[in-house]
This record gives C-alpha cells, structure tokens and sequence, in this order.
C-alpha cells in the first residue's frame, strides 16, 4: 500500500522535503493532482497528493493557506508547493496548520520540474497497487488456506512487516443485513485505521472488509479501540442519518493458525451485534455471558431456562397479538428507565408504567429486582445465541 511514509522513506522523491505533518505518514496515495486555483480543488478525491506552484493563486496572503485548509477538508493525502517566483516561502500560518492537522506538507524548489513528479508518482502508485494485490493475497490464503501455505506465511508476512511472534488480530468491516455495498465505507474506515495502525494488511472478501493488525504496531495505544468505532459510527450516522454498518475484532494471537479463529471471532461479534441491535458491541471479549452461554455443552438446559422465564409471556402475546416480549428486552436495554423507554417506543410514560405492571402480572415477577431483571436478560442472551447457531 502506497503511503506518505514510503515517499519519506524511499528514494524515488529526493525533489520533496517534508515540512509539516510528520505525524500524517500513515496516509495511503492513490493519486497526483495539480490545482493552481481554489476554484479547481472541487476536483480533488480522497488520498490524492495536491501539488500548487501558485501561479493562479490571488495575492492575497492568506491564498494559499485557504487552498491548503480546502485540501485537507477534501480528504487528500498531502499537499506539495512548488516553491519559487509564485510562492518563494511557505508561510508559517500553513506550517502550523499543517502541524496541528497531521496533514503531511511538502516543499519542492522550483528547479524541479512538475512533469517529472507527475511521472514519479504515477510510477510509485502503480508498484504499490502491485504491492496491494499481493498483500489481499496473503491474507486471504492465511484466513482461509492456511494449511496449504503454512510454510511461505512466515516469511510472506516478514517481509510485509509482521514480525514472528506479534500478537495478531482481525478486524471485520460489513454493512448490516449485506443490504448495502461495504465499499461507500471504505475510504472512511480505511483513513481511520491507517491513522490507529502503523502497519495493516486489507482484504475484500465478499461484503466484508477485513484488516489484519498487529498489537505492537499501533499508533494510538492510550486511544481504546471502541473510540475509534464510535469516531466512523458518528461520522456514518451524520453523513447518512442512520447507521448500517458493523465493527468487530476479534482477540489476538501469537500462532497464525489462529488467525482464522479471530477472524470468527469477528464474525460472531457481528452477529451478536446485529441479533441484540447493540452498536457498543465490538470486541470478543467484551462479548461477556454471550461468551458463557456458547460453551454451554448443555443446550436442553438453556433453553429451559429462556423458555421458564419468557414462555408465558410469548403465549400471551400469540394469543393477544400484543408486544409485551420485544418491551420487555427494551426495558432491559433501558435499565427500566421510562423516559427513555418513552423516548424509544414512541409512547406516553403512564402507557410504559401501564406495561411494566402488566409483565410483572402475567410473568408473577418484580421487574424492579435486580436479580430478576438479571435473569430475563440472560434469557434474551441465550434467545440471541440459540438464534445465532
């Protein structure tokens, strides 16, 4: 995957120097664009280095920091200025905007020709789309035949930058009930991630996005990974008005054996998500009593369990065409609260107050126990994984 990093790092650019943003390398490349007006950076996509020598810039002194700032807000990778009769310096205020944005700057002096950075870059790209295709490749023959290429996968993730030894894991990226493509999300996911993870491998299998990450090799490490989620949930539900896609991670491992068994893990963290209606639902450990349920060798015991809880009032609600099971879950999700469950339902406080004692009558029950409330809750869990299997 082409980054800002590996222009850094490599050879192919000794025309660009660096300037600002230093904490941006993690930003993919996937295009070159020359923009000499604020009026053309509508033109610019996402992860495009811009490059400007200015000569259709106003004289305005703020000109090309307002190009800049317009830049950054399109998504683009990087910003380079080709410094000469047009823009002799870079200007401080766009420095330290560039600094406090991560946004990666760049100076080329003016005796380098921007044809030849064009050529350059398109150079660089298309090696690093190679690159790309070989890294899905691996990926996919270590989650789903690894046996086949057990010998080569040591090797082929050492030379992507995976150490023998790194505790690994998978992290799944889909759209709920597959009803939408995964791809309208993979810009935003994948900008988030290159921006948590010095190093991932990515793969598109089906309606699944999946990244491979290694715990040494994170960027944010004080950041808990639910706040990354809640960051591209937040901008999802903005953009669209709701939320139709689903995170989740599996636990780390050392073996890559066990690199599939993250990758279900993922899976199942999904599921659970979508079966509960649970967005803070993101990890496999966290995934607590679901956990406990599924080791369950006993599956005539749990559903004895669920069925002595919420039996009766399955069968009130078949015989009277009534909602008391689906209320009685959101009074559990609620913690009994009857504004929110007002909220919620759409419905009047003496209405939510009216149900609550109509369950407690026909389950013979206290729902303002919390031992009670415990054990009805467990009862909708084992409903969530039996459904699950």
């Amino acid at each position: 995957m082409g980054t800002i990093r590996k222009i850094v790092e490599g050879v192919q650019f000794p025309m660009l120097t660096l300037v600002a943003g230093h904490s941006g390398l993690y930003r993919r490349v996937t295009g070159i664009n020359v923009v000499e007006s604020i009026d053309l950076i509508m033109f610019c996509r996402p992860n495009e280095l811009v490059v400007t020598t200015g000569i259709n810039l106003s004289q305005q002194d703020d000109a090309l920091e307002q190009l800049v700032k317009l830049a950054f807000a399109k998504k683009v990778a990087g910003f380079i200025v080709n410094t000469g009769p047009y823009i002799p310096d870079i200007p401080a205020s766009v420095i330290t905007f560039a600094n406090e944005h991560d946004f990666p700057l760049f100076q080329m002096p003016w005796n380098c020709r921007v044809a030849d950075l064009l050529k350059t870059t398109f150079q660089f790209i298309a090696t690093h789309q190679q690159e790309h295709s070989v890294e899905e490749k691996i990926l996919y023959n270590l989650l789903f035949h690894y046996k086949q290429h057990s010998n080569a996968m040591k090797e082929n993730l050492l030379q992507l930058g995976f150490l023998q030894g790194r505790e690994l894991a998978i992290i799944t990226c889909t759209t709920v009930g597959g009803q939408s493509s995964i791809d309208r999300y993979e810009v935003m996911i994948q900008f988030a991630f290159q921006h948590r993870y010095k190093r991932f491998l990515k793969l598109k299998y089906k309606n699944h996005l999946i990244f491979l990450i290694d715990r040494a090799q994170i960027n944010t490490p004080i950041i808990p990974f639910s706040k990354i989620v809640e960051e591209i949930y937040d901008k999802i539900s903005q953009k669209n008005g709701d939320l139709d896609i689903i995170i989740g991670k599996g636990n780390y491992y050392k073996e890559l054996e066990n690199v599939r068994k993250s990758y279900e893990e993922s899976l199942t963290v999904i599921q659970l998500a979508q079966l509960h209606n649970n967005r803070f639902l993101y990890k496999y450990k966290e995934i607590g009593a679901y956990k406990i349920i599924m080791a369950v060798q006993n599956q005539t015991l749990i559903k004895s369990f669920s069925q002595d809880m919420l039996g009766q009032l399955y069968q009130y609600d078949d015989l009277h065409n009534t909602d008391y099971v689906p209320f009685l879950r959101i009074f559990l999700e609620e913690n009994g609260s009857t504004s929110k469950i007002s909220e919620r339902q759409f419905i009047h406080r003496n209405t939510v107050l009216y149900k609550i004692k109509k369950i407690e009558t026909l389950l013979d029950m206290d729902l303002s126990n919390p031992f009670t409330k415990t054990n009805l809750y467990i009862a909708f869990l084992i409903e969530d994984v039996l459904a699950h299997k």
